[in-house]
C-alpha cells in the first residue's frame, strides 16, 4: 500500500505525457491543471521553472493570484522553494519565494537591511528545525530546563514579533518535529531537560503565539503522520542540511500552501456525497434496505460507517453536506429515514439531489441552491469513472482519488486538507445550519409569486453597527475569505482592523441579518474613508448567501446618511476586477453610481449624494440597533 503522505494519493497520478503537456503549457490555467496531479519534487521543480519562464514572457497567468512569500530557516531552503512554487499552482497561486541566506534567522528578523526588507511580502515562513533552537540538554535538572524553555520561547516570540513589525506580513511559524532517538526510552518525555521534554513543551507554548496574524504550521503533526524515523533522514541532513527527507517536500509544501489558501479564503466549505458504495456498501436500488452494508460487526459495513462519522464531524465544524446520487429520490432517501445504523440523517443534508441526471449537473444545482461557488465544493465518490467525469466537467470542484479499500476513504479525505482552517468561530460552527436554511429559503422563493412577497415572508431583521472588539476576529475572517462579492478584494489583518476601529477618519460597518428561519450572522463588511466633501468606499464585501435580499440598498442608505451628516457631497466607489468577483461588476451601476474611469485594472464610480433617490419600494427590513 502506498504511503498516503509520500505519494499524495488523493490526487490523480501524474499523466504519462507530463513533460509534453508542460512544454505546451502557455497559460496559468494550463499550469493549474497540471499541478492538480500527484507530482514528485522533480516534476514540481519543472512546473516552477515553467511559471518563471511564462512570467518572463509576460504571458497570461490568469486566473493565478500573485503572492510573495518570505522564507527564513536555519536549514537549506533552495531545494524546497521551487517545490513550494510548483505546489502553490494547485491552489491557484503564482508564488514568488524570497529566500533569506542560509541559517540567518536572527539577521533576517532584526537587521533593517535583510533581503526580506527589500520586498512587499504577503507572508513569511519561519521554518526553524529543532537544531536551530538554543536547547540546553540538562536531564533531571528541572529549574535549568524550565529556564531554557522560557529562553527558547522568548527567542521565537521575538523573531516573530520583529518580522511582523518590519513587514506587516502574515507569519507562518512552524512548530518542531522531534527526532526519533530517545536516550531514556519511554521515560524520555517525562524527564525534565531531555530534548523530547523540551520540544514537547515548547510546541505547547508556541500555541500562545497563534493569532490572526500568526499561524502555526503543524510540522510535528505531519512528521508524526509520516513517521519520525522516515521524516528525519540523517543522510539528507549531513549532505545538504535538509531538515527532512526530500521525498516529503511535496507534502510539506502542500501543508504550507493550504494555510496560504485558507488565509485567502480558498478553503472548501461543502462536501458533496455519493451514496452507493460510499456512504454504505452495496446498491440500495438493487440490494434493498436489508442488503446494504452499514453498521458494526462487518469490516466493510464499519468502514462505511466511519465515512459517515467523519462527515458528521466535518459538519460539526461547519462543513456543509450535500448529496449527489444517480438514484430514484425516494429510494435514495430510504436508508436515511429507515436504516437503524445510519448516522447521517436527512436533516444533516443541506441539499439532496438524487435523480438520473449526470452528477456534474446535480453538483451545479447544489451550488445554485446553496449559493456556494463550485470552488467551495468537494465531491466524494467511490466510482473512478464518475470522478473523472466530474473533474472534466467541473474543474473547480475538488474530487479526491479514493483507494480500493473503503476503510481508507475517511483517512484519504481528511489527509487531502480541503477544509484547512486558520480560525474557528461560533458562526463557523453554525455554517452548515445557515446553508441548510438557505435551501429552505430557495424553496420558499420558488413557491412565491414574486420577489417582494418572498422578502416580506422572511420577516428580516438587519443591524448595521461599527466595528468592535467582540466581532473583530469574525470581521477579519470575512475580509480574508470573501472573494466573489468583494469590490476591491483588499485584505486586512487583525492588527489592521484594530487600527481601523480606532481611526475616526474611517466609517465602518458590520452588517448582520436574521430572518424567520434563523440568525444568518454577519453578512457584510464596509469601510469608507472620510474626506471633507468626499467619502471613498475602501472595502465593500458581502456574503453571497444574501444576494437579492436588498442588503446592499440598506447599506448604501446608511453610508449616505452618515456621509451627508458629515458634510460630504460625493461618494466614490472602486471596482477592482479579479477572476472571481465578476458577480459585482455592475454593483455600483445598479445602485445609481455613474462610471467616471474605466481601465483593465479598476473602475471608478461616483454618486452625487444630494441627488440620490432610493427605491420607492420600502426596504423589507426591521432595523435592530
Amino acid at each position: 500500500m502506498k504511503n498516503i503522505y509520500e505519494h499524495l494519493t488523493w490526487l490523480p497520478p501524474a499523466p504519462e505525457d507530463f513533460q509534453e503537456r508542460l512544454k505546451g503549457a502557455k497559460t496559468g490555467s494550463a499550469l493549474i491543471e497540471l499541478a492538480k496531479h500527484a507530482l514528485d519534487e522533480n516534476k514540481l521543480n519543472r512546473l516552477s521553472k515553467t511559471l518563471r519562464v511564462l512570467e518572463g514572457q509576460a504571458s497570461s497567468l490568469s486566473p493565478l493570484t500573485k503572492l510573495d512569500l518570505g522564507f527564513i530557516s536555519n536549514t537549506t531552503t533552495n531545494l524546497i522553494a521551487p517545490v513550494l512554487v510548483g505546489t502553490a499552482l494547485r491552489f491557484g497561486m503564482a508564488l514568488n519565494v524570497v529566500e533569506n541566506e542560509y541559517n540567518q534567522v536572527a539577521q533576517a528578523a532584526f537587521s533593517p537591511n535583510s533581503v526580506l526588507s527589500q520586498h512587499q511580502l504577503n507572508a513569511i515562513l519561519v521554518s526553524i528545525d529543532y537544531r536551530g533552537i538554543p536547547f540546553l540538554s540538562c536531564p533531571g535538572d528541572k529549574n535549568t530546563a524550565e529556564a531554557n524553555l522560557k529562553n527558547c520561547f522568548n527567542y521565537l516570540e521575538s523573531v516573530t514579533a520583529a518580522l511582523r513589525k518590519k513587514s506587516g506580513a502574515q507569519i507562518i511559524l512552524q512548530n518542531l518535529a522531534p527526532p526519533p532517538e530517545c536516550l531514556f526510552g519511554s521515560y524520555e518525555g517525562r524527564l525534565p531537560g531531555t530534548l523530547s521534554w523540551l520540544i514537547t513543551r515548547l510546541n505547547i507554548e508556541l500555541e500562545r503565539l497563534a493569532s490572526d496574524d500568526v499561524c502555526i504550521l503543524d510540522v510535528a503533526g505531519l512528521a508524526s503522520n509520516v513517521g519520525l524515523s522516515k521524516w528525519h533522514d540523517p543522510a539528507w541532513w549531513n549532505v545538504a542540511k535538509l531538515p527532512f527527507s526530500q521525498i516529503y517536500s511535496p507534502i510539506y509544501a502542500d501543508y504550507i500552501c493550504r494555510i496560504l489558501a485558507a488565509k485567502a479564503g480558498r478553503s472548501r466549505r461543502c462536501l458533496v456525497l455519493d451514496l452507493d458504495n460510499t456512504l454504505w456498501g452495496g446498491v440500495i436500488g438493487d440490494d434493498g434496505l436489508e442488503g446494504i452494508l452499514i453498521g458494526n460487526g462487518h469490516p466493510t459495513a464499519e468502514a462505511h460507517l466511519n465515512v459517515q462519522r467523519t462527515t458528521l464531524d466535518l459538519r460539526d465544524r461547519g462543513v456543509v453536506l450535500a448529496v449527489s446520487s444517480k438514484n430514484d429520490d425516494a429510494t435514495a432517501r430510504q436508508p436515511f429515514q429507515e436504516h437503524p445504523d445510519m448516522l447521517l440523517k436527512e436533516n444533516h443534508i443541506a441539499a439532496f439531489q438524487a435523480n438520473w441526471s449526470d452528477k456534474a449537473s446535480n453538483i451545479k444545482a447544489i451550488s445554485e441552491t446553496l449559493a456556494l461557488g463550485l470552488q467551495s465544493m468537494v465531491f466524494l465518490d467511490d466510482n473512478p469513472a464518475e470522478r473523472m467525469r466530474v473533474r472534466m466537467a467541473l474543474p473547480d470542484v475538488a474530487v479526491p482519488e479514493l483507494p480500493d479499500d473503503p476503510a481508507l476513504y475517511a483517512r484519504t479525505l481528511i489527509a487531502a486538507g480541503y477544509f484547512e482552517a486558520v480560525s474557528f468561530s461560533e458562526e463557523d460552527r453554525r455554517r452548515a445550519s445557515f446553508f441548510q436554511d438557505n435551501a429552505k429559503r430557495a424553496y420558499i422563493l420558488n413557491n412565491s409569486s414574486d420577489m417582494s412577497e418572498y422578502l416580506r415572508s422572511l420577516s428580516m431583521e438587519i443591524s448595521l453597527t461599527p466595528f468592535d472588539l467582540i466581532m473583530r476576529s469574525r470581521i477579519v475572517q470575512l475580509i480574508s475569505k470573501s472573494n466573489q462579492f468583494n469590490l476591491t478584494t483588499k485584505r486586512y489583518s487583525h492588527s489592521d482592523i484594530e487600527n481601523i476601529e480606532a481611526d475616526s477618519s474611517l466609517y465602518t460597518r458590520q452588517i448582520r441579518l436574521k430572518d424567520a428561519l434563523g440568525d444568518i450572522g454577519m453578512v457584510s463588511v464596509i469601510i469608507c474613508k472620510k474626506m471633507d466633501d468626499v467619502w471613498e468606499i475602501d472595502s465593500w464585501l458581502m456574503s453571497c448567501r444574501v444576494l437579492g435580499r436588498r442588503v446592499e440598498e440598506a447599506a448604501l442608505q446608511d453610508i449616505i446618511k452618515n456621509a451627508k451628516d458629515s458634510g460630504a457631497r460625493k461618494l466614490i466607489g472602486k471596482f477592482v476586477p479579479t477572476t472571481r468577483n465578476s458577480i459585482v461588476r455592475d454593483h455600483y451601476g445598479k445602485l445609481g453610481f455613474a462610471k467616471k474611469q474605466n481601465s483593465a485594472d479598476a473602475e471608478i464610480w461616483e454618486l452625487d449624494i444630494e441627488g440620490y433617490q432610493h427605491s420607492a419600494e420600502p426596504l423589507p427590513f426591521k432595523y435592530a440597533f
